[in-house]
């Protein structure tokens, strides 16, 4: 069987760039060897938010009676939880296998392995085909001394069947905060520890004290600059010692390992001469061609961001260029979003950025306790931060708060676009609604702030 297109992995940078090749006239094979949809679908975004979605009701409903609701004694049942999330993940699987039968996409669903630069075999079955897209996706990090029986990491999760009493998240990243978000809400005692200065590294100090302080007040005990130094399982608990500001130990009913992600590249690729930077991540160019002509990579294996979003417009740029299309990628305007709470959502430079790379910049800053909207919320922890450069082009947006992920678009499309502070200010916002937050944090980098 020849195809134009193979596609290797089905999740969101693979099924996306099928799609959108069978679309563009391209005969289009798939191989997925687990499940349709890749990290995000089956054990990463989807059911990451749709746990969070039964925390936040929780919440809202243990603190109803600010709202003039009264409710007696709210409880979780985490069986009923993790059957509603399995729903909604197979709901999403079958979705993606339906648009490729729609788009006259062939799934073969087994492994497939790579036998040269034009060939794959999938079980008893070869195919040849004249562009190869590797999509291949990564599997969570493991390391000493968390080889141990039982331990979790973000894939397995979502298996298991009980609250525990207490649990332990190592790595205070995303991962690690949503999770302590959702467990917190259940009177699980959560302990985050973080190797580096603070938990979420890649995020600003002004965010990372909201967040922290909003973790703290839930109960979540935080511990940065601490190290893991031995696990030993006792009957069914984990004895663990630290080594932070000094040595300490602790016990915990489960532990989350949540350090990050490494990409699969497995020996078929690497026997091919696929070029791959020092941590194993294929090496592509802006426009996902890897140093094989007819090799594409996108997605979590070229390790660049490991998000769903960007995966998808990887595996879109790739499928253009194989088609005469001269496209590139272009990353300064990668949204990033955190289901903590409050939310976080930033997009373009952060201020601990520019200020190590000495940029000279303005700033603007609205609080979301001033904002009306906020206020009916009973939401008032957070702010928006507005940054541009001397000429007031908009460099990065971050917001924390209520929603605010559901507002970041404007902020990309601003950075994405080279818009100026005057620009943006010009655009009537609806009132009252979080996305006001962006005009005024815009109207303060101007210095004529109307609400502050």
């Amino acid at each position: 069987m020849t195809y134009d297109l193979f596609v290797v992995g089905g999740g969101p940078a693979g099924y996306v760039a099928a799609i959108r090749a069978s679309q563009l006239g391209m005969k289009v094979g798939i191989a997925e060897d687990r499940f349709l949809g890749g990290t995000c679908t089956n054990v990463g975004c989807i059911p990451t938010k749709a746990w969070l979605a039964s925390s936040e009701l929780f919440d809202e409903i243990k603190r109803s009676q600010k709202f003039g609701i009264s409710v007696e004694n709210p409880g979780i049942d985490i069986k009923k939880v993790a059957s509603r999330t399995n729903r909604i993940v197979l709901r999403n699987r079958k979705g993606i296998e339906f648009l490729l039968k729609k788009n006259s996409v062939d799934f073969f669903n087994g492994h497939a392995e790579v036998k040269s630069t034009n060939r794959v075999k999938i079980g008893d079955k070869e195919v040849e085909s004249k562009y190869l897209l590797l999509s291949q996706g990564s599997h969570p990090i493991k390391f000493p001394p968390f080889d141990v029986d039982g331990v979790l990491t973000s894939d397995e999760i979502f298996s298991i069947n009980e609250i525990p009493r207490k649990l332990l998240i190592v790595g205070g990243g995303v991962i690690g905060v949503e999770m302590a978000t959702f467990f917190s809400s259940f009177n699980c005692q959560v302990t985050i520890v973080e190797i580096m200065d603070h938990i979420l590294p890649a995020m600003d100090e002004d965010v990372v004290e909201v967040v922290s302080n909003s973790l703290k007040k839930r109960g979540i005990q935080l511990h940065v600059k601490t190290k893991t130094l031995s696990v030993e399982k006792k009957h069914d608990k984990y004895l663990v010692t630290f080594e932070g500001e000094e040595k300490f130990e602790d016990e915990f009913d489960k532990i989350l390992l949540s350090v990050g992600r490494k990409s699969n590249v497995f020996d078929d690729v690497k026997s091919l001469g696929i070029e791959l930077d020092k941590r194993g991540n294929v090496i592509t160019d802006l426009s996902m061609r890897t140093n094989i002509e007819n090799i594409y990579a996108a997605g979590d294996i070229n390790g660049k961001y490991m998000l769903a979003h960007v995966a998808s417009r990887e595996g879109i740029v790739a499928v253009s260029n194989m088609n005469g299309k001269k496209v590139e990628i272009d990353y300064r305007a990668v949204p990033s979003v955190v289901f903590s709470k409050p939310e976080i959502a930033m997009v373009g430079k952060g201020e601990d950025e520019l200020k190590k790379k000495g940029i000279e910049y303005k700033k603007g800053v609205f609080p979301m306790s001033a904002l009306g909207r906020a206020r009916t919320l009973e939401s008032n922890e957070g702010f928006a931060k507005i940054l541009s450069d001397k000429n007031g082009v908009i460099l990065g947006f971050t917001a924390v708060g209520p929603m605010t992920t559901e507002i970041l678009m404007e902020g990309v499309l601003a950075v994405q676009n080279g818009f100026t502070l005057e620009k943006l200010v010009e655009h009537i916002h609806p009132h009252p609604t979080i996305s006001e937050i962006v005009m005024q944090s815009a109207e303060d980098a101007l210095g004529m702030p109307i609400d502050k």
